[in-house]
């Protein structure tokens, strides 16, 4: 007999995702600003790869990468000058995850709710899902500075759920770092972690706890259906 999943035992009625590196792949156009700000300042622009594994940290994770000699604080030079560059290019190449489309599709097309906790400024986090068609389609979207508190804090998961109506114990949330599975386990929800998301090469999925752990996104959407009944 297969054994249960830590999901099996658990009513799942609607799905939370992050943003960065758990449900869109926004690595393209956040390094790409880092490497404009590199050249600009003439440093050698960071490998995309390298960049890619920090996109969870922030701008200012990034900017720790790409300058480590400078010390970065929210409202610097530097940060501001990332902050406005990345405004301006948002989205210019940062899409879904691979299959992420036609899971929400799935979950759109069967009256189950999804959305976005994420500890991006809202500034930042609307125009994404605005140009990746996604804004209204969310039944939350909690940005980073919606509410004093954010990540691994629960406070921004249950103002998720009670904007939406949801229980916290009926629902999953899906992170790509330690934090986002430390936040939905203190809001008492079921967690997984997105292991194909943005992780630094010193840290390891399997150490956060999660209940789950997708390898890709493929694995993913095979969880998530069966939590929500909708193997398909």
């Amino acid at each position: 007999m297969t054994p249960l999943s830590p999901l099996d035992t658990v009513r799942c009625d609607a799905v939370l995702f992050d943003l960065d590196g758990t449900l869109v792949d926004t690595a393209p156009d956040m390094v790409a600003v880092l490497q404009e700000l590199q050249r600009a300042r003439d440093v050698d622009p960071v490998d995309y790869e390298l960049g890619r594994a920090y996109v969870s940290n922030g701008a200012l994770g990034l900017l720790s990468l790409g300058f480590p000699d400078v010390q970065h604080v929210v409202g610097s030079e530097l940060h501001t000058a990332y902050l406005d560059r990345y405004a301006l290019r948002v989205c210019e190449a940062s899409t879904l995850f691979p299959g992420l489309d036609r899971l929400l599709d799935i979950l759109d097309d069967a009256g189950l709710p999804w959305g976005v906790v994420t500890n991006k400024p809202a500034n930042l986090t609307v125009p994404l899902l605005e140009a990746l068609e996604l804004a209204a389609r969310s039944a939350c979207t909690v940005s980073g500075d919606t509410l004093p508190q954010r990540k691994p804090d629960p406070a921004p998961l249950l103002h998720a759920c009670d904007i939406a109506g949801l229980l916290p114990q009926n629902t999953v949330y899906v992170g790509d770092s330690s934090r986002d599975i430390q936040a939905g386990q203190n809001a008492g929800m079921a967690t997984i972690a997105a292991a194909y998301g943005y992780v630094t090469p010193d840290d390891d999925p399997r150490q956060w706890g999660a209940d789950l752990i997708a390898s890709d996104t493929a694995e993913l959407a095979q969880i998530l259906l069966k939590a929500v009944n909708l193997d398909v």
